[in-house]
């Protein structure tokens, strides 16, 4: 009886209607309207994952590969079976910062076959900035439009092995390690050991952030590791050697004189085991050689133009026109050796210092930036590498799009310092002094800062010189060079050259500056000795600026030996003697000549 029961209930079962089983439902896809990405994940609906990624690299000496520590923030649909792209910030900061002393920059400046003496104690308090920590003002804004986010910690830094060794080949490799692991190149564990792979991950990687978080996505992109598809460095170096020096002198990041190579790892130095590093650490103290300042393969290797041939990862770089600590140099410099060797490339250039410019134009940038990473990362065909490559702010604030930068049709232009720099001389847009010999002198004063000396009517411890009132606004767009014939009544002396802008009212605003070590007068590399006495043509390079002049100011060259707030700082009193009749400044001005000599005839 039982068997045939079931026997009916078995048939009866069989002639039931056929119903599907519930389909799971498929994950949401990212949505693009007007070429970008559109906020349709929730930001707080997220996996966050730590993992310790495999560097091939032992620079803690330890007998072990590194292990960099990263972080992952991923939209929770990529546990549905979403693959994202992944926008990857590496940073030294996420730990915070150790209290750390600078250099004594009040010192005597090397000569060869001279006694320098001793450099005082470290007395000025190191300072790099607030730390990051993980958690980022773009985090929400890219998870929720379909991408990853994931921060990795520079090796010798939080939970990171490995050693700090500012911005050479080891931090470099800790960095890329992260885009080879996405990419499934290279291993990594999770917290409990297991291992964890990038499964949620296409490989497709952008890396951007702010100054040292910008500088280490162009130290990768110079390696051309494959899975990086484009970078967005913000105030970033591109050369330490020009970070830390400027033409053989000892020159100070804005804001933080006598802080160097080594004093940077220290601050950075996080990792817990707080020793295992120092024999690294004081070997960065003894080869970064900041007593002749040259340039040595030290700094060689921490010069990312070296393999900006390896580059194929399209550059978006960000810089302020008026940052002091980062430089306009790196990203000029930067920027042109892109384009030179075909890389897709954009500028923004803004008027802040060194500051990101989300806080700036944050719809038109973060605009811009979405754009750009749907391109690059999801191949969406917006355009974004078609438009035009600058965008500048003005001095009044506005902005506007350009072809390129520096301007089209800016020429170099030469004008001529004539006598009187003592009180002020004057610039001739035509004519250089006549004659055999017109010198005039300065005796340096480290302990005078550029603008007091420019603020006074007369000194003897600088030479400046003016143009006239100008007639109408004229532009300078790009690097403007001092060509000097100098003599020295010392073996070492500082020379510093700046551009004012002189407005009616008598107050100056430093437009540019630079610096050099006369030793150092035919390669940064080597140092030759000064005979006092002796001219010697010397050429100053100064940073690299957009800047408009307005009618009715005044454009000044100021010549002084020490820089009080970046160049090392020797006891007053040495002696610059300039021959103008071989002397000149050569001006980035767009428009050339003929605009030039329309503003001051």
């Amino acid at each position: 009886m039982k068997a045939a029961r079931t026997a009916v209930l078995l048939l009866a079962l069989a002639t039931l209607p056929l119903t599907a089983a519930p389909a799971e439902a498929a994950p949401p896809a990212p949505v693009f309207t007007g070429g970008q990405a559109q906020p349709v994940f929730d930001p707080a609906d997220v996996v966050r994952e730590d993992v310790w990624v495999t560097a091939p690299v032992d620079s803690d000496h330890d007998g072990a590969d590194d292990l960099v520590h990263a972080q992952v923030v991923r939209p929770r649909a990529t546990q549905q079976g979403l693959k994202v792209p992944v926008v990857y910030q590496a940073s030294p900061y996420y730990a915070g910062g150790n209290d750390i002393a600078n250099h004594d920059v009040d010192v005597e400046l090397y000569a060869p076959g001279h006694a320098r003496g001793p450099e005082g104690p470290r007395v000025a308090a190191h300072g790099v900035g607030p730390a990051t920590p993980i958690g980022w003002r773009y985090q929400d804004y890219f998870t929720a439009r379909g991408f990853a986010v994931v921060y990795g910690e520079s090796l010798g830094t939080g939970l990171s092995t490995g050693c700090p060794t500012t911005g050479d080949v080891n931090e470099t490799i800790g960095a890329r390690s992260v885009v080879d692991w996405l990419n499934g190149r290279t291993t990594a564990r999770d917290a409990a050991g297991a291992a964890a792979n990038a499964d949620w991950s296409t490989g497709k990687t952008g890396m951007m952030g702010v100054s040292y978080n910008g500088t280490l996505p162009n130290a990768v992109a110079s390696t051309g590791v494959e899975g990086l598809e484009t970078i967005v460095p913000i105030a970033a170096i591109s050369s330490w050697y020009q970070y830390y020096r400027n033409d053989g002198a000892v020159v100070a990041a804005g804001g933080f004189q006598g802080e160097d190579a080594d004093v940077l790892a220290e601050y950075v130095y996080t990792r817990e085991d707080r020793q295992v590093c120092r024999p690294v650490i004081d070997g960065l103290a003894r080869d970064q050689d900041r007593v002749t300042g040259d340039y040595t393969p030290f700094w060689d290797v921490r010069n990312y133009r070296n393999d900006v041939a390896k580059v194929h990862a399209s550059v978006l770089a960000v810089h302020g026109l008026n940052d002091w600590n980062v430089k306009t140099d790196q990203v000029a410099e930067w920027y042109d050796a892109l384009k030179a060797h075909g890389v897709e490339h954009k500028i923004w250039l803004h008027q802040a210092a060194h500051a990101d410019p989300y806080n700036l134009r944050r719809d038109a940038w973060l605009a811009t930036l979405n754009k750009w990473m749907s391109h690059y990362l999801y191949g969406i065909d917006n355009g974004v590498q078609n438009e035009p490559k600058a965008t500048i702010q003005r001095e009044d604030k506005s902005w506007t799009d350009e072809a390129d930068w520096p301007a089209p049709g800016t020429s170099d232009v030469r004008v001529y310092p004539w006598p009187g720099g003592r009180a002020k001389g004057t610039i001739d847009t035509r004519n250089p002094v006549p004659g055999t010999a017109a010198v005039e002198t300065l005796a340096d004063d480290s302990a005078k800062t550029i603008e007091q000396l420019a603020g006074l009517a007369s000194s003897g411890n600088r030479l400046l010189y003016a143009t006239p009132a100008a007639k109408q606004a004229v532009r300078l767009s790009g690097t403007a060079k001092a060509d000097l014939a100098l003599a020295f009544d010392r073996p070492a002396a500082n020379v510093s050259a700046i551009l004012l802008d002189r407005a009616p009212d008598g107050t100056s605003h430093v437009i540019s500056r630079g610096w050099t070590d006369p030793q150092n007068r035919t390669s940064p590399a080597r140092t030759e000795p000064i005979t006092p006495g002796q001219t010697y043509r010397i050429g100053v390079e100064l940073m690299p600026k957009d800047y408009v002049l307005a009618a009715g100011h005044r454009l000044e060259f100021l010549l002084a030996s020490s820089d009080h707030d970046y160049t090392l700082r020797p006891k007053p009193g040495a002696g610059l003697a300039l021959d103008l009749t071989k002397t000149s400044v050569t001006l980035p001005v767009t428009g050339g000549k003929p605009a030039l000599r329309a503003a001051f005839g």
